[in-house]
């Protein structure tokens, strides 16, 4: 029979590892820790002799103190030594928390990721906090104040958009999604539910030849529609759910849920690799799934 002081220590125990537990989810795991993940594969279809290496960042996030535009600088330093053929960008560069001491303006985290440097060019996408924290462009539809910020600093934004590059005379596509959870819902904006602005026939309707096509697109959800035609989707959004135990995320934002929270997903013949992201949505706190920048190797 456990005695008043055995009681005692255990739930004093409990108590310490408990704090112990959420500094680090609140205070370590998203302020300090940075990890490179990296996946090599060569896909159905892909180009014999094709080497590519992509690096792609996702999820930024930009608020103080999380992901101060000090911060982010640091890590396109580490980005740009990881030897990238091609640098993307996953969306969500805008803030998606309250809990925040100073939100960081896009003119600040656009400098930033300005420092990302590859040879064949910096691309990138939009997420849906991009879309959701600019009014404007809820109502209208038209540029977030994300792609002005990106454009003006020399960054390609893809919305619904392919462009072939090549490396070493080898041909290869590059595919942007508009977001898929772009247009809010309610009274204010006239729309019963919320609505996507991504165009995946009509992106790919723009790939001319057989080259493989890299697909870039926030939300993993659009996935099970992807072709086969397509080598590789990369998607952000997920956060790999931010908690994270025993590779499996309790929640996570996906229609699907856990099925495509994170990692490298393989459907038939056909691959998709989610970023685990750099920032924080919604409260700011990760644990098992530390901030990360991914590397791809194909070929």
């Amino acid at each position: 029979m456990i005695t008043r002081r055995g009681f005692m220590k255990v739930l004093g125990g409990g108590l310490v590892s408990a704090v112990a537990l959420g500094s680090y989810a609140f205070g370590i795991e998203p302020l300090a820790r940075l990890r490179v993940a990296r996946y090599a594969l060569t896909p159905p279809g892909w180009s014999p002799g094709l080497k590519l290496r992509l690096v792609a960042l996702a999820d930024v996030h930009a608020c103080e103190p999380w992901m101060s535009a000090r911060r982010m600088a640091s890590i396109c330093e580490r980005a740009n030594d990881l030897g990238g053929d091609v640098t993307v960008l996953l969306g969500d560069y805008a803030s998606g928390m309250n809990l925040v001491t100073r939100y960081v303006h896009s003119s600040e985290w656009s400098k930033a990721l300005a420092t990302l440097r590859a040879p064949l060019g910096v691309h990138a996408i939009m997420g849906n906090h991009d879309w959701w924290e600019d009014r404007t462009a809820q109502k209208s539809g038209g540029d977030t104040f994300g792609h002005r910020a990106l454009a003006g600093v020399g960054i390609q934004v893809y919305g619904n958009r392919a462009v072939r590059l090549e490396k070493s005379g080898f041909p290869f596509w590059l595919a942007g999604l508009e977001d898929q959870l772009a247009l809010l819902p309610g009274r204010k904006w006239k729309r019963a539910w919320m609505g996507g602005l991504d165009d995946l026939d009509g992106t790919l309707a723009q790939v001319t030849d057989e080259a493989p096509v890299i697909l870039l697109a926030h939300e993993p959800d659009i996935f099970p529609k992807v072709p086969s035609r397509v080598a590789l989707t990369l998607s952000g959004h997920t956060h790999g759910g931010q908690v994270r135990f025993a590779g499996h995320s309790p929640v996570v934002p996906s229609r699907f849920g856990d099925r495509y929270a994170y990692g490298h997903i393989v459907e038939g013949d056909r691959n998709l690799i989610v970023s685990g992201g750099l920032g924080c949505s919604i409260a700011p706190i990760r644990f098992g799934v530390p901030p990360e920048i991914v590397v791809v190797d194909l070929g």
